[in-house]
C-alpha cells in the first residue's frame, strides 16, 4: 500500500499543481477585469469563456481519450501503440482546429442567438471571440500532448506545460491590459499568445524526453481500422459526455445573465471557486486515469481495486480541506475577485452551496477519472446525459419560480449527487472487470 500511495502522490501532486493553474488563471482574470471601470467587461469575460468551454471542453477527448489508451498500451508494454495514440490524437487535433476557424460565424451565430446577455456585454464578448479562436491550433494540440505525457505515467510535462502556459497568459494580460490600455480583448490576444508558446514548449518537451518513440511511429498505423474505430468510439462517448457538461455549465451561465448583470457577475466569482475545487481534486482523477489504464493494461486487478480505495481517500480529504477553508474565509475570497461591497454581498448570499460542493463533487470527479482510464466511455457517457436531462434541467424549470438564483446552486448540486450514484452503480462491471 505504500508504495502504491507514493505513486499516486508522485502523479497527484504534479496534475493538482497544474490544474489549479487553470482556475487561478481564470481567477487572475476575473480579477484584473472585475477590477475595471464597468462590470460588463466581467460579463463578457463570463459569456466568452462560457462560449469557448464549449468549443474547446467539448474537445476534451483529445486529452481524456489519449490518456487512456496510451495508458492501457503503456501497461502492455506496446511502443508502436503507445506513440500511434499520439499521432492519432494530433491528427484529430488539426483537423478539429480547421473546422473550428472555418466554422467560426456560424460558432458565434449559434451561441450569441442563445444567450441573452445586455448589447454591451455582447458586443465585448463577440470581440473577444473572434480573437480567442484563433489559438485552436495550439490549444487541441495542446491537449494531445497532456493525455499522451499522462498516458505514459508522466505528471511532471503537463505540469511544466499548464504553469508556463497559464503564467505567460496572466503576464500577457497585465501587459496588454495595464500597457497598452486593451480591457476584455487583451485578455483574449494573451491567451492566444500562450498557447502557441505553450505548443512550442510541448514539442521541445517531448524530443528531449521521447524522441526515440519517432523511430517506431508509423504513419499508416494511425489509419488501421480496428484500433482507429476504438480511439473513435472512445473518444466519441467521451465528446458527448462532454457536451452534456458544458451544457449544464453554460445553461447556469445563460440563466445567470437572464437574471440580471449583477447575478451573471456573483455567479461567475462563485463558479471560480467550484473550479479551483474541480481542477483541485482532478489532479488524483488525472493519476487515476493513469493508474487505471496502467493497471488494465496489465491485467491486475487486486492493485487497481487497491488503487481505487486510496484515490478516494485522497480525494475526498482534498475536498473536506476546501470546506474547511471555504466556511471560514468566504468573504475573504470573494474580496480577491472584485472590490464591489454589493456584489461581495451578493455573492456571499449564494455561498452556502459552494461550502457544500467540494466533499459532494469530489467522488464524481474521481469515478470520471477511473471511467477514463478504463476506457468504460460509454456509462460516463449515458450518466452524464441522464444527469443532466433528468435532474440539472427539471431542478431549475420546476423551482427557479420558488428559489430564484438558489434554484441554479441547487439543481448543480443535484447534477453532481446523481453523477456520483450512477457511476458508482456501474464501477464493478465496467471497471474491475476489465482487469480480469
Amino acid at each position: 500500500m505504500k508504495k502504491l500511495n507514493k505513486e499516486i502522490l508522485r502523479l497527484a501532486v504534479p496534475n493538482i499543481i497544474s490544474n489549479l493553474s487553470v482556475p487561478i488563471l481564470s481567477s487572475v482574470d476575473t480579477a484584473v477585469v472585475g477590477h475595471l471601470d464597468k462590470i460588463e467587461y466581467l460579463g463578457a469575460i463570463a459569456i466568452g469563456s462560457m462560449i469557448f468551454n464549449f468549443v474547446y471542453w467539448g474537445f476534451g477527448f483529445l486529452r481524456m481519450g489519449t490518456t487512456g489508451l496510451t495508458a492501457q498500451a503503456f501497461g502492455k508494454n506496446n511502443d508502436h501503440d503507445v506513440i500511434t495514440n499520439l499521432g492519432r490524437s494530433l491528427t484529430g487535433a488539426v483537423i478539429s482546429a480547421i473546422v473550428l476557424i472555418a466554422g467560426q460565424e456560424l460558432i458565434a451565430y449559434t451561441a450569441f442567438s442563445l444567450v441573452n446577455a445586455s448589447t454591451e456585454v455582447e458586443m465585448l464578448a463577440r470581440e473577444y471571440f473572434y480573437i480567442r479562436i484563433y489559438a485552436a491550433p495550439a490549444t487541441l494540440a495542446l491537449y494531445a500532448f497532456h493525455g499522451w505525457f499522462l498516458g505514459i505515467q508522466n505528471a511532471k510535462y503537463p505540469l511544466i506545460l499548464s504553469v508556463t502556459v497559464n503564467i505567460l497568459n496572466i503576464i500577457f494580460n497585465l501587459l496588454f491590459i495595464y500597457q497598452f490600455g486593451m480591457k476584455s480583448d487583451g485578455v483574449a490576444l494573451g491567451t492566444v499568445c500562450a498557447q502557441y508558446i505553450g505548443l512550442i514548449t510541448a514539442v521541445i518537451l517531448y524530443l528531449k524526453k521521447y524522441s526515440e518513440y519517432s523511430s517506431k511511429f508509423v504513419l499508416r498505423n494511425v489509419f488501421d481500422f480496428e484500433p482507429l474505430k476504438e480511439f473513435v468510439r472512445v473518444n466519441r462517448d467521451i465528446f458527448i459526455r462532454t457536451l452534456a457538461l458544458i451544457f449544464s455549465f453554460s445553461y447556469f451561465t445563460a440563466v445567470s445573465a437572464e437574471l440580471g448583470d449583477d447575478i451573471l457577475a456573483a455567479n461567475t466569482i462563485l463558479l471560480q471557486l467550484w473550479m479551483i475545487l474541480s481542477y483541485g481534486v482532478d489532479g488524483f482523477a488525472f493519476a487515476a486515469e493513469s493508474l487505471t489504464g496502467k493497471f488494465i493494461g496489465a491485467k491486475d486487478k487486486s492493485k487497481l481495486k487497491e488503487m481505487i480505495k486510496l484515490i478516494f481517500f485522497w480525494g475526498l480529504s482534498l475536498g473536506v480541506v476546501l470546506s474547511i477553508i471555504y466556511s471560514f474565509f468566504g468573504r475573504e475570497i470573494i474580496g480577491i475577485y472584485t472590490d464591489k461591497e454589493a456584489l461581495i454581498n451578493l455573492a456571499m448570499s449564494y455561498f452556502i452551496w459552494t461550502i457544500i460542493a467540494p466533499v459532494v463533487n469530489s467522488i464524481c470527479y474521481i469515478w470520471d477519472g477511473i471511467f477514463i482510464g478504463a476506457t468504460a466511455t460509454k456509462p460516463m457517457r449515458n450518466t452524464m446525459v441522464l444527469s443532466t436531462l433528468l435532474i440539472f434541467l427539471p431542478v431549475i424549470l420546476f423551482t427557479q419560480n420558488i428559489f430564484g438564483n438558489h434554484a441554479l446552486w441547487i439543481a448543480m448540486i443535484s447534477f453532481m449527487i446523481a453523477r456520483g450514484i450512477t457511476l458508482s452503480f456501474y464501477a464493478k462491471k465496467c471497471v474491475l472487470e476489465k482487469a480480469s
